[in-house]
């Protein structure tokens, strides 16, 4: 009897442990199973519906990931797809087999697990951590093991394994830090996209040297800890407070906020109120380098942080000031100005900078380093400490006020400062020239004046009678409508003729007519006339409109008119002639290849053209034809665009326009062959592949090129995907932090898809280094779905 019900309990208990561990593998989510941001089903939740698993809105789209569902205050603690979470309203959730996927209105799947193995189910456990599961019941993919910007109870980040915090409360997209677990042992903050070296460290644990496989721990009571391969614990960061109860009524969160300062937070479900402020990694809200973004600097007012611009620079964006600061004014080289007193230097004592000169000068006085840099043109910002003189270029990075620094900032700013009240001597010396103004001036100058009468009142005369004809004359060409531009110069077909010797040197060929050299009599400035040829149809509406444009266009990027022709069927334009021929002579003819620097500066001349054409200028120009062959450069190197004035025009109230193909081959965006609308897009799409050229110092397309590297576009994906960008520029140093920068933004130039390229805007400050670039998508998605 006694071995019957001891049976009979073993049975019993058995039955039960298999009942639980049933309950804890079984999923509430089966194969087939689907959300969707619009309908009822947008979430997945845990058997205690703490947390939830689905859509989520993020301003006008929707983003998929996880967040505490059981308290008022929504906080989001894993999202897919950092690098670009938004997606549309039309898109729906799917498990299946092969995995998690986003499925299209077109019906493209996107994946956004990495599962190893078939799916059979999934659950969104009360732990916050999505599983997969496969058959028998074994996990096959994780939430934990892919961390965005948080690490919740029970979860480790791994050797190797990085969060990323987020661009803003109300934006999960990846944002400017990051918090690597690395495999040195060491836990380390840096800004994004730098490399992992103490330099760019703003915060770290000090546990290097303690193993490959140092992995951060959140256990259950809300300790934060490292341990090593052995399981010894190495640090501990916070320490657990007995008192606080472990059944899952406290949740602790370990997050790296906004602000790049990571944080472990702790909120009691009973009570319903906000999160607690456990520890967090720092207490100077300064510390993270690059909180102020380019250009800008950080400093504290009653411990809360304060961002402010380098003198004559303003915020990018007045509602964002951690986004950076532009120069207020264009200020050139100064090898391009006139006069010692262009530039004057602006102090900033105890400030810190990235350390990143392009020389070092030993000087003794800070006044010395001050002259050494006002002298030196590309000089843009000098840093002094310890007798080391340190010049540097724009943009300056990751600024912090540091009241007990000995450093000193100069910048180089585009003015002259205001001078101080005259002394006692310059007040003198200014009484005794007036003196000699008197003396010297005046009584000569009565005379002159009166001279000046007789010449004025017969110079009226003339000019009544020269008026009366030059006003025949513009009512004759009222037609063209350039009555508002009469600022450019009305030459004759015979003096341009003369002036080109008879159009005897050309200079080059374009599709709407051949330019030629000349120069003008009274001046001898060189000039280059472009004859237009097709005058009867296209050449004369295009002549009209070109005049309309560019007589209203003014940039330093832009190449200049002068003047025009528009003499029975002659139309001519007279443009500043460009000494150093077209980019493409610049990239491809010249025995070798520019250095980096020049390429660079460019890129970034040219993108600030366009940008000026696409928002800048009174009318929005689509210029349809960026290429090398349209881009020339001036004597100091400076690139300019040409041609624009070809372009079609956009009126006031338009923001795409149809139009037959236009453009060259190679350099056309995608929707011209679709009978799609034509918007400034299209541009921006030529720009990426001329980027291209500039940055690889090749053309698009050589045929003497290995198979697989004939078409550059197709190239620099292929090394971009396979993380080999190095083999892009052999035989040259280029920064390849840099390179890489540009590259991305290239290829977010290029897409097929219009909508997804960036704006002219964006694509300067990405150059810039202004704004942090996510990585791009495949450019090739968008011809495939039409």
């Amino acid at each position: 009897m006694a071995a019957s019900i001891f049976l009979f309990f073993l049975l019993l208990s058995v039955f039960s442990t298999v009942v639980v561990i049933a309950q804890q593998r079984n999923s509430n989510i089966t194969l087939g199973s689907s959300l969707s941001p619009t309908t009822n089903t947008t979430t997945w939740l845990s058997s205690s519906r703490r947390f939830a698993f689905g859509f989520y809105q993020e301003g006008n789209s929707f983003a998929v990931g996880i967040w505490f569902a059981g308290i008022p205050q929504k906080t989001v603690v894993w999202t897919s797809n950092e690098d670009n979470p938004h997606v549309p309203s039309n898109v729906t959730l799917l498990l299946t087999i092969n995995g998690l996927s986003l499925r299209t209105a077109q019906g493209q799947d996107r994946s956004i697990s990495d599962n190893t193995g078939q799916v059979s189910s999934a659950s969104m456990l009360d732990t916050g951590n999505f599983v997969l599961y496969n058959s028998k019941f074994e996990i096959i993919w994780q939430s934990f093991d892919s961390p965005t910007n948080t690490i919740l109870q029970g979860q480790r980040l791994m050797a190797g394994e990085e969060l990323f915090s987020s661009i803003s409360e109300s934006d999960h997209s990846k944002g400017r830090f990051r918090f690597k677990m690395q495999h040195d042992g060491n836990l380390v903050q840096y800004p994004i996209q730098t490399p992992d070296t103490a330099p760019y460290a703003y915060w770290a644990s000090g546990t290097n040297g303690a193993g490959h496989n140092v992995t951060l721990n959140l256990d259950d009571d809300g300790q934060l800890y490292l341990v090593n391969s052995t399981g010894f614990n190495i640090r501990t960061l916070s320490k657990s407070d007995g008192s606080l109860p472990t059944n899952r009524t406290i949740f602790y969160r370990m997050t790296l906020d906004v602000d790049g300062i990571f944080r472990l937070y702790s909120h009691t479900l009973d009570h319903n109120g906000n999160w607690s402020i456990v520890m967090e990694s720092s207490t100077d809200k300064c510390l993270p380098k690059g909180l102020c973004g380019v250009n800008g600097y950080c400093t504290l007012i009653d411990q809360d942080p304060d961002c402010r611009c380098l003198p004559g620079f303003h915020f990018i964006n007045q509602g964002d000031s951690t986004q950076g600061c532009e120069r207020e004014d264009n200020v050139e080289n100064c090898g391009s100005k006139k006069g010692p007193f262009k530039y004057s230097m602006y102090t900033l004592e105890n400030t810190e900078w990235e350390d990143d000169p392009y020389s070092i000068v030993t000087l003794n006085t800070k006044e010395e380093c001050e002259g050494v840099c006002l002298g030196d043109c590309n000089c843009e910002a000098a840093m002094f400490e310890n007798q080391l003189c340190k010049k540097q270029k724009l943009p300056l990075r990751y600024g912090k006020r540091t009241p007990r620094d000995s450093r000193t900032a100069f910048i180089k700013v585009g003015a002259p400062p205001n001078n101080n009240e005259p002394t006692e001597t310059a007040k003198e010396e200014s009484k005794e020239r007036k003196k000699d103004l008197v003396k010297y001036i005046l009584i000569p100058g009565i005379s002159f004046v009166a001279c000046a009468f007789i010449i004025i009142g017969i110079s009226g005369i003339l000019f009544y009678r020269h008026r009366a004809l030059a006003y025949q004359k513009v009512s004759e060409q009222r037609n063209i409508g350039l009555i508002e531009d009469m600022s450019l110069q009305s030459f004759t077909y015979d003096a341009l003729e003369k002036a080109t010797d008879g159009f005897k040197e050309v200079v080059g060929r374009g599709s709407f007519g051949t330019v030629f050299k000349g120069a003008l009599s009274n001046s001898q400035r060189l000039i280059a006339v472009k004859r237009l040829e097709k005058v009867v149809d296209e050449g004369e509406r295009e002549f009209q409109t070109e005049m309309r444009a560019i007589g209203r266009t003014h940039h330093r990027n832009l190449v200049q008119l002068l003047g025009y022709c528009h003499e029975g069927h002659n139309r001519l334009l007279v443009y500043e002639y460009m000494s150093n021929g077209s980019l493409a002579d610049f990239l491809f003819k010249a025995q070798q290849c520019p250095n980096w620097t020049e390429r660079v500066e460019t890129a970034l001349n040219i993108a600030r053209g366009i940008l000026y054409l696409h928002e800048e200028c009174e009318t929005q120009i689509i210029h349809c034809d960026i290429k090398p062959q349209n881009i020339l450069m001036d004597e100091y190197g400076c690139a300019k665009i040409a041609d624009f004035g070809l372009a079609k025009l956009l009126k006031p109230d338009q923001t795409k326009t149809f139009t037959g193909i236009r453009g060259t081959r190679g350099y056309v965006a995608p929707e011209w062959h679709c009978n799609l609308p034509i918007t400034v897009k299209a541009d921006v799409y030529s720009f990426g592949i001329v980027l291209l050229e500039i940055i690889c110092c090749r053309k698009s397309l050589d045929m003497e090129l290995v198979e697989n590297e004939v078409v550059l576009v197709d190239w620099v994906c292929q090394c971009f995907d396979a993380n080999e960008l190095g083999k892009l520029v052999t035989n040259e140093e280029v920064d390849m932090k840099k390179f890489e920068r540009m590259v991305r933004v290239a290829l977010w130039c290029i897409q097929d898809e219009p909508s997804l390229r960036p704006s002219m805007k964006k694509v300067v400050l990405m150059l810039e280094g202004t704004i942090d670039i996510p990585t791009p998508p495949s450019p090739t998605s968008f011809l495939s779905s039409i």
